[in-house]
């Protein structure tokens, strides 16, 4: 399909389906070097998932709003570093309302159909969502973290934000995070509680699971049977729990189309004028075992006469 037919007024996620002549649900932009919308194999994007308030069970009806996540990393609670936050283009948690705001109101309203059930995801896996892209500097890790903070706005849900780039972990150091035990550790040892190992956040219903230790081996540890056990860790108690996984380029590391098969759905990170049809049909073929696969545009602006999320607020000019 020609790109320049992509180009319009339509929001980014439309446009991204156009682009690639698939089904795309979103698209936000931002200075990471967002993605752009691809094929999207079967499926659309929707993330959103309410977390619960202690680890004992309880029925869903009755919280009201998610309590602070359960302490992890000691049971200290770390401050996100809001200046790095604003330097890099980030959503700030608290801040005005802004156009990448907006885009990731839109693009987690569509998560959150297939966390509801309304997708036809399988309820054990409706928790979970991969954040992926095909090739490295797409922006996959700034679109993870953006969805992460606007999720962690809603008032029933809570957020898990897992570092599973494990060869070039990013998520501590782009929130001013310290830790050093996460999943890798947490896979390797059946005695490890995963949720010992979180990290509790100043921002509420925010917390973030590091990659862990370097490791030879990680695709096996992802792929043997310790895997679905964590995850069940991590999420069982926690009904309104949403836990995003920011995945290694499907191109460049195998742990991708593990993780693929793994999750209820996956956001693939597309970016405006980078990301090739080719490379994209690729990664969407390896990451085949997730049956809800959509695409999210990134790094592209808007037409003159377009949406400027933002304006509205007093910010677009």
């Amino acid at each position: 399909m020609n790109k320049h037919s992509a180009l319009r007024t339509e929001s980014l996620l439309e446009r991204a389906a156009d682009l690639y002549g698939f089904a795309v649900p979103t698209a936000p932009r931002s200075p990471d070097g967002p993605a752009q919308p691809r094929p999207e194999p079967e499926t659309h994007a929707r993330t959103a998932t309410p977390a619960v308030p202690d680890a004992r069970p309880e029925p869903a009806a009755r919280y009201v709003s998610p309590p602070e996540p359960r302490p992890g990393a000691g049971g200290r609670e770390q401050k996100l570093d809001r200046a790095l936050l604003r330097e890099a283009g980030f959503i700030e948690p608290d801040a005005p309302v802004g156009p990448v705001a907006e885009e990731f109101r839109i693009v987690k309203r569509q998560l959150m159909l297939g966390v509801t059930g309304k997708t036809g995801i399988a309820a054990d896996r409706r928790q979970t969502v991969l954040i992926c892209s095909s090739q490295s500097g797409e922006g996959k890790t700034f679109c993870a973290i953006n969805l992460a903070l606007s999720l962690a706005g809603e008032r029933d849900t809570e957020v898990l934000l897992v570092d599973a780039d494990f060869n070039k972990p990013a998520i501590l150091s782009t929130l001013g995070l310290e830790g050093e035990a996460g999943l890798v550790d947490a896979l390797a040892d059946p005695f490890v509680d995963p949720e010992s190992l979180v990290i509790r956040t100043d921002v509420r219903g925010l917390s973030v699971l590091p990659a862990g230790r370097s490791v030879t081996n990680v695709t096996e540890l992802l792929a043997s049977g310790r895997t679905p056990e964590v995850l069940s860790l991590l999420t069982r108690d926690r009904p309104r729990r949403i836990v995003l996984f920011d995945s290694p380029p499907a191109l460049l590391a195998s742990p991708a189309s593990v993780l693929a098969s793994l999750v209820g759905q996956m956001l693939m990170v597309v970016r405006a004028d980078r990301t090739t049809e080719a490379d994209l049909r690729e990664a969407v073929s390896l990451l085949s075992g997730c049956e809800k696969i959509s695409l999210l545009l990134n790094g592209t602006g808007f037409a003159g006469n377009g949406r400027r999320f933002g304006s509205y607020y007093g910010y677009g000019q």
